[in-house]
């Protein structure tokens, strides 16, 4: 058996031989990763410009753009260059860097979703305790705590990951996902990682916030019922892309676990490969777009940027 100091790189053997096409891929990866980098960063700016955005609710929605921009990032360069690659190696220290950025994505994204469905839940149900509740200094605590609990519980995860001996060097994805190396390795071991994984990874930090929220939207539905045409239309405009974001996102993880345990021969290859990217390309361009088009705040906040700097341009014209 080879152990751990003898494998220094692996191999992501889903990219196959994709020929003169590679060209192609390669230019649609880097426009999706210029959009989401733009889209994100332009949304961030908008709110730190904006003073009427300096709320709570906003501040999430900052958190959760950064995390967008840190998801994609964890991926994208790295397909970029594969793409163009020949041999498709990636060395081990990388890929466990970039298993500690997705995983650490992943726990990010679902912290910050189950803050912002308590933020619409005492928004909507407790609308008078929610300046007590919701502060902008509570808030920005609370980001950070998530943030570094998350860090640390991926740092966890890995620190077990990292000392297993592996007897194998193929991971059959287009990167390094956690459950694929660990089933790489020969040590007795390894058991203790799985469990790790399964009970932090999976239980903690996906089962628990999403049953969570899906209690706020039953308590929000409730409310809604009983209130006011007003009451029910404000609602919807703040929790449809909120819902409609946690839909998306459980379903890529979902998607994720089942073809890291199970062999997906039927799915066609690229559609395979779409999917399983599908969390860290899709999910960071659709969450901007969602919540700059309907949070009316943000639009009349983009607008107005947009009007000012339009303006400020044609007088510079004028003068000069």
């Amino acid at each position: 058996m080879e152990n751990s100091t003898e494998i220094m790189s692996f191999v992501l053997a889903m990219y196959g031989n994709m020929g003169h096409f590679k060209y192609l891929y390669f230019t649609v990866a880097l426009l999706f990763y210029m959009s989401v980098i733009f889209a994100n960063a332009f949304l961030i700016v908008i709110i730190y410009l904006d003073r009427n955005l300096h709320e709570p609710m906003f501040l999430f929605l900052c958190c959760l753009f950064v995390n967008e921009i840190w998801g994609s990032t964890s991926m994208l360069p790295c397909l970029l260059v594969h793409i163009l690659s020949d041999t498709h190696e990636i060395s081990v220290i990388y890929c466990f860097l970039q298993i500690f950025n997705i995983h650490s994505y992943v726990g990010i994204e679902f912290g910050t979703l189950t803050m912002m469905a308590y933020d619409r839940y005492v928004c909507i149900c407790k609308p008078l305790h929610y300046n007590i509740l919701i502060t902008k200094r509570i808030v920005q605590k609370v980001i950070l705590v998530i943030w570094v609990a998350t860090f640390i519980e991926v740092g966890v995860l890995l620190s077990l990951t990292i000392r297993l001996k592996r007897c194998g060097a193929v991971i059959n994805k287009v990167f390094c996902a956690h459950h694929l190396v660990v089933e790489l390795s020969c040590s007795p071991d390894r058991t203790v990682s799985l469990i790790h994984d399964l009970v932090f990874g999976l239980i903690f930090s996906v089962a628990t916030p999403v049953c969570y929220i899906l209690y706020t939207y039953v308590k929000i539905l409730s409310v809604c019922l009983k209130g006011s045409k007003e009451t029910r239309m404000k609602a919807l405009e703040t929790c449809t892309p909120h819902f409609v974001s946690l839909i998306s996102f459980v379903l890529a993880c979902f998607y994720s676990l089942i073809t890291q345990r199970f062999d997906m021969f039927s799915v066609p290859y690229p559609l395979c490969v779409f999917l399983s990217m599908y969390v860290v390309i899709i999910q960071p361009l659709q969450n901007p777009l969602m919540y700059g088009l309907k949070l009316s705040q943000i639009r009349h906040a983009c607008k107005h940027l947009l009007t000012l700097k339009t303006s400020q341009l044609y007088i510079f014209v004028l003068v000069f």
